[in-house]
């Protein structure tokens, strides 16, 4: 393998790619390297590049016109994204914004190589819509939590998630109301609400777990 394509190693779903793609890898893919909220892309902005991310981690959302954000999903290290991936296949403009929440390092392959090897590489090919599906069984979770979910029951797993051990949330109400696509006010009264029932504790600047079982108890009657 090449100096070029050492980042390869981080990938072991491209392991068994063939010369000719590793050569196409080696002479059009560039290493980036982004710093913590770097805007990637926002809606109307076309796409001229498929973005695998190393390290790090993109997230991807939507803003309404009265200023209400929800979080679609996140690319982690390994993965891809879904609207760069669709964007790409379907000619199409952006229509969300994807920010690095961390510095990132990625790999950008411009939208020439990456149709090459979309139509040449059956490994290559498996990646990219392994990641896709994914990604999207993720997006079709969100869906039906925000259609049909209890706020109550999606904040606990959310308070859960962000600290499975009990202990401090390192997230403002704004955070985990734009993690939910609620407002604010509602994740305010929903936690003190929590706290009136001894599941977290609230203060200055401050939002701690004090009962992870009883989130997690909380959490477990969301739909399925």
């Amino acid at each position: 393998m090449s100096m070029a394509t050492d980042w390869l190693h981080a990938l072991p779903a491209l392991d068994t790619l063939d010369d000719a793609a590793r050569g196409t890898l080696a002479r059009q893919a560039a290493l980036v390297q982004m710093k913590a909220g770097t805007v990637l892309f926002r809606p109307g902005d076309a796409c001229a590049n498929f973005l695998i991310v190393l390290e790090g981690s993109v997230r991807v959302h939507l803003l309404s016109e009265l200023g209400r954000e929800i979080v679609l999903y996140r690319v982690g290290s390994g993965s891809t994204c879904i609207l760069t991936t669709s964007c790409l296949i379907g000619n199409e403009d952006y229509s969300a914004e994807g920010v690095t929440e961390t510095a990132v390092s990625a790999v950008a392959l411009p939208k020439a190589a990456f149709d090459t090897l979309i139509t040449r590489s059956g490994v290559f090919r498996d990646f990219v819509f392994r990641s896709f599906g994914a990604r999207l069984t993720d997006l079709m979770r969100l869906v039906s939590e925000v259609a049909f979910g209890r706020i109550e029951c999606r904040l606990a797993e959310a308070l859960i998630n962000h600290a499975p051990a009990g202990g401090a949330v390192p997230l403002t109400h704004q955070a985990l109301a734009t993690e939910l696509g609620t407002a604010r006010e509602v994740v305010s009264r929903q936690l003190k609400e929590f706290e009136h029932r001894g599941l977290v504790g609230l203060g200055r600047g401050r939002l701690e777990v004090l009962d992870p079982d009883g989130l997690r108890y909380l959490a477990a009657a969301a739909p399925g």
